[in-house]
């Protein structure tokens, strides 16, 4: 397809599903203008069902209107008694404001079918071109957010986050792509990580080994060219992303050295309840001194606190004070915490643990204090006195981490949980 034509509906949702296997839902439903402004339908991709629509700019700028309204939210119902994941291609010039008040109702049944959704089925939005007003209102509040590099997303045009770049930024969407074709295939990659609904178990691939060259320690980790970053661009202090250990989808939280910043807390708690929600496995790997905020940090440690999902969490460099709590320790409900040799755990800030546990070193000259905390920090904060206090169930080698893990995965295949019966949490 050439890259500088603009896909028609069915070009989209061809491409999107396994050949032959799109089915029309829908085909004859009229707007008050004639056809209505989306094709709606079912199929299979990669051999798993789905739904999808996308917006046809053909009819009256692809407009929202209640017809359309009526066609996305049969295809809602429909998703939720199948149980199989809805993925939305946007493309419209707003919303068919005669219409007025069935307008509204339109809108406000989609964001209430989106809703009852959300946790029950993947929701997946690919922005191709304009999604302004409540029409981005209801792309956003899919699970993942893809963009295509021209394409806009927010309020109006005239808003500045409108834009694929502010987006990726403030963490509203999680991909960007080229154009409308690398959009589609990002889609169905996303799409591949995910169980069809939150009964079922996310497909397995064939177990492969791990990238031959690894730079960075998630692709010793992870099986080869399995890692999918979603949210860069967005506090890339830290690193959300899919991947497959031995064939099995894995959610990974790689944190980098910085500490945690408000931004980096709501971009960990959205992945982790994603993957708690849909029971995809928690690896986090630690590394990290401080949180930025309070009011996010706290959203974190509620994430991780009340996700009953396998977790896994590596202290790979520092973990320090309410950072090796939120990610690692008792609160998170890590059910393997592991270490690398070197790491360094401490109940605060290790410089201020070394001033406070051995305060022999204020005594001291300045300009012999820096040597004493050093050598604080690697006699007294290390992984082996962590493990020797029950706080790190194994020190593991870089190079033996991933069969540490693969074995802990398996191990945590049939991991249940009871929880206490409630609506939600009520800590955002």
């Amino acid at each position: 397809m050439a890259k500088d034509k603009k896909l028609s509906p069915y070009d989209v949702l061809l491409a999107f599903f396994d050949e032959g296997s799109f089915t029309e839902t829908d085909a004859y439903l009229k707007s008050d203008s004639g056809e209505a402004e989306a094709v709606t339908g079912f199929g299979t991709v990669d051999g798993i069902p789905a739904f999808a629509f996308a917006q046809n700019t053909d009819v009256c700028g692809g407009a929202m209107s209640k017809a359309q309204a009526k066609k996305i939210t049969k295809l809602y119902n429909s998703a939720l008694k199948v149980g199989a994941p809805v993925v939305g291609f946007y493309d419209s010039i707003g919303g068919r404001l005669e219409q007025k008040y069935e307008l509204l109702a339109s809108y406000g049944d989609i964001l209430r079918k989106s809703s009852k959704l959300s946790g029950v089925v993947p929701q997946i939005s690919v922005v191709l071109g304009n999604c302004l007003g409540t029409s981005a209102l209801i792309a956003a509040s899919a699970d993942y957010v893809i963009m295509t590099k021209d394409s806009t997303l927010g309020i109006s045009t005239a808003y500045d986050g409108a834009t694929t770049e502010s987006n990726i930024a403030t963490g509203t969407a999680q991909l960007i792509a080229d154009d409308a074709d690398s959009a589609i295939v990002k889609a169905k990659e996303l799409l591949s990580y995910f169980p069809t609904n939150n009964l079922e178990a996310a497909p397995a691939f064939e177990p492969i080994g791990s990238y031959a060259d690894p730079d960075k320690l998630p692709k010793k980790i992870a099986d080869s060219d399995s890692l999918l970053c979603v949210g860069g661009g967005c506090a890339d202090e830290i690193c959300t992303a899919f991947g497959r250990v031995d064939g099995e989808p894995v959610g990974f939280v790689v944190t980098k050295g910085s500490d945690i910043s408000a931004a980096a807390a709501r971009k960990v708690v959205k992945h982790v309840r994603f993957c708690d929600a849909f029971s995809l496995p928690v690896l986090t790997l630690v590394d990290a001194k401080a949180f930025s905020g309070l009011s996010d940090a706290s959203a974190l440690v509620s994430a991780y606190a009340e996700a009953t999902t396998a977790k896994i969490s590596v202290v790979t460099g520092t973990a320090a004070g309410a950072v090796y709590i939120a990610l690692a320790g008792t609160t998170s409900g890590a059910d393997v915490v592991y270490a690398l040799p070197d790491a360094v755990v401490s109940p605060i800030a290790p410089k201020a643990a070394a001033f406070i546990m051995d305060p022999s070193i204020s005594e001291q000259k300045l300009d012999e204090q820096d040597a004493m905390i050093d050598k604080f920090i690697k006699t007294e904060l290390t992984a082996q006195r962590a493990a020797e206090d029950g706080y790190i169930d194994d020190i593991v080698e870089e190079d033996d981490l991933r069969d540490k893990i693969i074995a802990a995965l398996k191990m945590l295949s049939s991991k249940r949980v009871a929880t206490l019966p409630k609506k939600h949490t009520t800590n955002f």
